[in-house]
Formats: structure tokens, C-alpha cells, sequence
């Protein structure tokens, strides 16, 4: 009865360990089963990074879908958590594995078509290189140092390595990316879940238009970490000017946005897990930050942004028309620096983002 059981692995359904969805809400079988969806290529997507860079990947998954129409494409990560699922959009991946031992072992013991590695730490790097696919793009490990694994990802390589090349650099992380991997570029956007499912958070500003003042980076760049006393007078101005305005951050903000919140008698609501952060910023029509997470989900989101930068090269950064980027007008040196000598981020005054918050709203 056994041996000529007719099994289809190729499935998408196929599970192997257990039984798949159709068989257990309809007792079919592979063989002859209407619901038979073959797999004609297996993708993997190394990108591990912070929640931020995770983000600003997904661009890549709708051109991946339209090269690889019956492609399974799996994603490992340190955040498993900001990878869209197939749930939320048809383009997400089918897998998504967090970066731990158990996922490497299982990774090197697979087969894809397709490696894509977007990172250059030894581990991401060195699994890339290991893997025998007859495709791979992205960076591989050679001399114990990452290298290119294709010509495409020469570019993004040399641009990491040469400040001067990166400064010269005119396309946005989305585009290199996706030209990397030998796809076309057409401003893809974020694939970013709303969660909303969950609860929107209690305390809100009722007052619209809604701004959100996202306070905080991560406290080693102290080089783009602008002045307190600069989002207190934001603040106060864009409530005098009678918008709403609510506090954003994390853990590390908590106790600078209540001083803030009290100096200039505005809302913040306190600190969320990442499902309701989203939901929260949901809420607001435009967010006003540096090169942050909360950045990316406001991208994805849709949202309208006025961002700080001093130290990243401007054109990294895909807005999709939603925002505008504000810059010191001094020449600094820090350029990549976690420290400013010359603090230069402060050099940008609560009145020119007040007035383009204020353009950006009335649009």
C-alpha cells in the first residue's frame, strides 16, 4: 500500500512533518488534490540587521514575486517580527526563521535556487558562501572578509569600504538592493503590517493634524542625537500653532520625553512593544525624527516625515514623496561618526522644522 503512496514534496502545502492544512480540513490526499501548488523555485533572504534595515528590505519582495512567480522564499533575521507575513500581503515570504544555531544547521543542510545576502557580518556571510545555489547575490566570504558574491553587488560593496564613494552615491538603499539582485527598480514601497488588530493606545490628542515628535537614536550616535531643549520648543510650536503633538520613543526616551511633555505641556503616552508602537504611529499624519526605526515604520506607514540628518549620505534615503530631509548648514566632518566634534545637529533650529512641518500639513 506503501510504496506506490503518491507524495507531492514540491508542494507548497507539503509540510513533511505533520499533515498539511487541506488534508486535515478536507481529508485529501496528494495524489489527485485540487489544492497541489508547486514549487518551482526556492529563495533565501539573509538580512539581519535592526528592525530599521529589515524594514527598508521589503521593497525587495514584490519584484522578487514577479521574477519568481512560484518561488517559496525564506527570510532569516534577527527581527522576525517588522518581516511582513502572508497574511498580511501576498508578496511576504512563505518562511521566516530567526538567526540562532538551529535555523544555520538547517539553512546549510537546504537547497535554494536563489541566495540573496544583504549583510556583511562573518556569520550572514560565510552561510551565503557555504550554500551551493545556482544564483547568488549579495556578499559572500573569501580571506576571511566579506566579498561581493556578484558583479551588481560590487557597487554597494565599494560604497561600504570608500567614504568617498559613498558620498558620491546617488541611489536609495531600496535601489540598490534591488538592483543588486538583478531586478528592476521602480520605487517599490515598504511592505510594513498596520497591526490593526491591536488597540490604539489610550491617551491620544484628539487636535488633527496629529504630529509625532520621535525623540531619541540609539545613544552610541550621539552624533545625530538632536538637542532637548530643541524638541521642547518644537513642541510648544507646533501647539501654539494648534496641531497635535504627542511624544514618541523607546525605552531609552522614556524619562527625556516626560521631561519634555512637562516643559512644554504636550502628550506622551509612554512605552509600547513594537506591535503597538506600530499601531500608534498609525495614528499620527506626520512624525518628525532622525535616522531611526520609527523612521522606516513611518515610511511604510505612509506618513508624511520631516527628517533630521547630519551624518548619512541624503540620497540613501527613499521617501516616496511623503517628507522632506533638513540638514545642518555648516560643513562638518562626521560623516558616519557616532560623535560630532561640533555637535552640528544642534545648528538645526526648531523654526525651520516648525516651518516645514507646517508646508508639509497644508499640502
Amino acid at each position: 500500500m506503501t510504496s506506490d503512496y503518491v507524495v507531492h514534496q514540491d508542494c507548497r502545502q507539503f509540510k513533511g512533518d505533520h499533515p498539511c492544512q487541506p488534508h486535515k480540513r478536507e481529508g485529501v490526499i496528494c495524489d489527485g488534490c485540487p489544492h497541489y501548488d508547486p514549487v518551482s523555485s526556492r529563495i533565501l533572504i539573509i538580512k539581519l540587521g535592526a528592525n530599521g534595515d529589515v524594514i527598508r528590505t521589503t521593497p525587495l519582495l514584490a519584484p522578487l514575486r514577479q521574477k519568481y512567480p512560484n518561488s517559496e522564499i525564506t527570510w532569516v533575521t534577527w527581527t522576525p517580527e517588522v518581516v511582513p507575513t502572508r497574511s498580511f500581503h501576498q508578496d511576504a515570504p512563505d518562511i521566516i526563521l530567526p538567526w540562532k544555531w538551529e535555523t544555520v544547521v538547517t539553512v546549510l543542510h537546504s537547497k535554494f535556487d536563489v541566495v540573496i545576502n544583504l549583510d556583511k557580518d562573518p556569520d550572514a556571510c560565510s552561510v551565503a558562501e557555504a550554500l551551493d545555489a545556482p544564483k547568488k547575490f549579495g556578499f559572500g566570504w573569501e580571506y576571511n572578509r566579506p566579498r561581493p558574491l556578484n558583479e551588481l553587488a560590487r557597487h554597494k560593496f565599494l560604497t561600504g569600504i570608500d567614504d568617498s564613494l559613498s558620498r558620491a552615491n546617488r541611489k536609495t538603499y531600496p535601489q540598490e538592493i534591488i538592483e543588486m539582485c538583478g531586478l528592476g527598480y521602480q520605487k517599490q514601497r515598504y511592505l510594513l503590517d498596520p497591526h490593526l488588530e491591536e488597540p490604539v493606545p489610550e491617551g491620544l490628542p484628539s487636535i488633527r493634524p496629529l504630529v509625532g515628535l520621535n525623540t531619541g537614536c540609539s545613544p552610541r550616535w550621539s552624533s545625530r542625537m538632536w538637542p532637548e531643549q530643541h524638541w521642547v520648543r518644537l513642541a510648544t510650536l507646533l501647539k501654539e500653532s494648534g496641531y497635535g503633538v504627542v511624544l514618541l520613543g523607546g525605552k531609552d526616551e522614556d524619562q527625556k520625553n516626560r521631561r519634555i511633555a512637562v516643559a512644554s505641556e504636550t502628550i506622551y503616552i509612554g512605552v509600547f512593544p513594537l506591535p503597538r508602537f506600530v499601531r500608534l504611529v498609525g495614528e499620527i499624519d506626520l512624525m518628525v525624527t532622525s535616522v531611526t526605526m520609527a523612521m522606516h515604520i513611518a515610511i511604510g506607514l505612509g506618513k508624511k516625515i520631516v527628517l533630521l540628518n547630519n551624518i548619512f549620505n541624503r540620497h540613501e534615503f527613499e521617501l516616496y514623496g511623503q517628507g522632506v530631509i533638513v540638514e545642518p548648514e555648516i560643513e562638518c566632518d562626521c560623516y558616519y561618526k557616532p560623535v560630532c566634534k561640533n555637535n552640528c545637529i544642534s545648528t538645526i533650529l526648531p523654526t525651520q522644522i516648525m516651518e516645514q512641518c507646517r508646508r508639509l500639513l497644508t499640502q
